[in-house]
């Protein structure tokens, strides 16, 4: 990479990020009401997978719409859902972000079309993507198609994603198992220390194989003349 920073702002490195889907929204759409009710449950799990990435200094990044206000951002969107009388005001107070954390407001479904993410995640150096938020079988799902054909690895816990129903939920889980290899273990039963040291051991593990080959050539090279 020629530039190790994004315009003198030097992210943290790295290989797991947390990303947040939707998460701060005012639930003001028809059929909400449903997602409410399952949406609550996994906030409060994704507020202790959050507090434990954040200790592990593991990038926590918003990926949030703009409901279609244009002229709106993420602080905007997130001062109308704290402090107006919305339905997703208890969400966004159990989620609201820290000082540190990063965010992406997106268009469409996917937190990967026509955003910074791509851009974010390669300068943080990520290589697995931990997704959370709502809904499950929509923007999650979407975003995580598109992360896996960048070829991250995924997980997504199983009690950190909600959908209106809970079977469309579970349909969206078992895809995003099945044709995107994604783990969707509970979060609390996954151990975020030893998925980051895992993912560090590997990238440690592939630089050392990369410098003996390019040493290796070298050194035939070296032989031949």
């Amino acid at each position: 990479m020629k530039n190790e920073d994004l315009h003198g702002n030097v992210p943290d490195h790295s290989k797991v990020a947390l990303l947040l889907i939707d998460v701060i929204n005012d639930m003001d759409f028809p059929g909400s009401d449903g997602l409410m009710e399952n949406a609550i449950p996994a906030a409060k799990q994704i507020a202790d997978l959050t507090a434990q990435a954040r200790a592990l200094a593991i990038p926590v990044i918003y990926v949030n719409d703009n409901f279609g206000r244009w002229r709106s951002d993420f602080k905007a969107q997130l001062q109308h859902c704290l402090h107006d009388d919305v339905k997703g005001k208890p969400i966004a107070e159990l989620l609201r972000p820290k000082e540190n954390d990063y965010f992406v407001l997106k268009p469409k479904h996917s937190g990967f079309y026509c955003t910074m993410l791509d851009i974010l995640l390669r300068y943080l150096r990520a290589e697995t993507l931990i997704l959370t938020g709502y809904a499950g079988n929509i923007c999650v799902l979407f975003t995580a198609n598109d992360a896996y054909m960048r070829d991250f690895e995924l997980f997504v816990p199983s009690d950190c994603v909600a959908s209106n129903t809970q079977e469309e939920n579970d349909y969206a889980l078992d895809q995003m198992h099945l044709i995107l290899k994604a783990d969707i273990t509970p979060s609390r039963e996954l151990n975020l220390a030893k998925i980051a040291e895992s993912m560090r051991n590997r990238s440690a593990s592939q630089r050392s194989h990369t410098d003996d080959h390019v040493f290796q050539h070298f050194h035939d090279s070296d032989r031949l003349a």
